[in-house]
């Protein structure tokens, strides 16, 4: 085979792949795009159905626990009254938390030490 007829072939299969990159990420696309337009539907239902009256409310220490782990990570909190109370939610803006940011516990526990300049440091989530 010749230089030019590898180079050809190379081409053509890298053109390939990026056909099938294109197609795929456009597949990926409407899927996720069907999918949020799913969850908006089920959202707004969901806000539009009333508490029944025979129905438990979700006790205080949960709610205030998912209030919290929404709000640590960024996410719309909504502020829901109280069972007997009418349902008015109000969606309210947190402060955008960027993740994975901080040094993270590896298998024992422990986190790395923060001191040691002499260490490298690109491997302490491998070491920890």
């Amino acid at each position: 085979m010749s230089a030019t007829e590898v180079l050809a072939r190379f081409r053509a299969e890298v053109g390939a792949a990026v056909t099938r990159a294109r197609r795929a990420s456009g597949e990926i696309g409407e899927r996720n795009a069907k999918l949020r337009e799913r969850t908006r539907d089920l959202a707004a239902r969901a806000r539009e159905r009333g508490a029944e009256p025979s129905a438990r409310a979700t006790p205080a220490d949960v709610r205030e626990a998912a209030t919290g782990f929404r709000a640590d990570r960024g996410l719309a909190v909504e502020q829901v009254p109280d069972a007997a109370g009418p349902p008015v939610p109000v969606p309210v803006e947190t402060e955008r938390v960027t993740l994975g940011s901080s040094a993270v516990a590896g298998p024992s526990g422990q986190l790395p030490r923060a001191g040691d300049d002499d260490e490298d440091f690109s491997q302490s989530r491998i070491l920890y």
